[in-house]
């Protein structure tokens, strides 16, 4: 299973990267904007703090294949183990089928239907990202279409992967992990609650009490 944060705040990655078990970072062009810093500032910053082993996302914003492929040489000319980004769109998945002839790794973005992920990932896409709180806005069903697209990956393209993106609630990306998908992104407020639960300090501020009232010393 592979976990990533959603976020181009370079001081929230460098202050989490220690404690969730990230294989890396995922972003976009309006979390780059976010940012209000350059793209490649952002990127080696983030590359930087996620160390080589790190995997980096960055999307391309061009509206045509043409421009796609030209902008993922242009991030692999500063950072080449970077995967690109591409909606799934149909110049997108031309894009797709070309940057796979060429061993570039791909991720095809803004899914949110389980059959345009499926075209996604038979053009070579190594990465699939559906929206799932998006999709729920919409008044669709996120999780349905992760569970769809994960059999038919399963049947029809195994060497692609969901990456699901999109998330509001802890509850929705642990829906998605339980419908066995492999690969999610977590916005930085969505990754925290995971750790939030006010139970969990009231726990450890009993233990930390009884020991001190017992031995008079937070050690052993």
């Amino acid at each position: 299973m592979e976990l990533y944060l959603d976020t181009a705040d370079v001081t929230a990655v460098k202050r989490l990267a220690p404690i969730f078990p990230i294989k890396g970072v995922t972003t976009n062009p309006s979390i780059i904007v976010k940012s209000g810093k350059p793209i490649f500032d952002v990127l080696l910053a983030l590359q930087d703090i996620i160390g080589p082993d790190g995997q980096l996302f960055a999307q391309t914003i061009g509206n045509n294949a043409k421009d796609m492929i030209k902008e993922s040489e242009k991030l692999r000319s500063k950072i080449p183990s970077i995967v690109t980004k591409i909606p799934v769109t149909p110049e997108g998945l031309i894009a797709i089928k070309e940057l796979t002839k060429q061993g570039v790794p791909t991720l095809g973005t803004a899914v949110y239907g389980a059959g345009q992920g499926l075209l996604a990932a038979l053009a070579g896409a190594k990465y699939i990202a559906p929206y799932v709180n998006r999709i729920d806005a919409q008044s669709g069903s996120g999780i349905d279409v992760v569970n769809e697209l994960q059999t038919l990956l399963d049947l029809h393209a195994p060497s692609s992967m969901i990456l699901a993106a999109s998330f509001r609630t802890p509850r929705q990306a642990l829906d998605c992990l339980l419908s066995g998908c492999k690969s999610i992104t977590l916005p930085i407020d969505v990754a925290e609650l995971f750790l939030a639960d006010p139970a969990v300090e009231a726990a450890i501020d009993k233990f930390e009490d009884d020991w001190v009232k017992a031995y008079g010393t937070l050690s052993f």
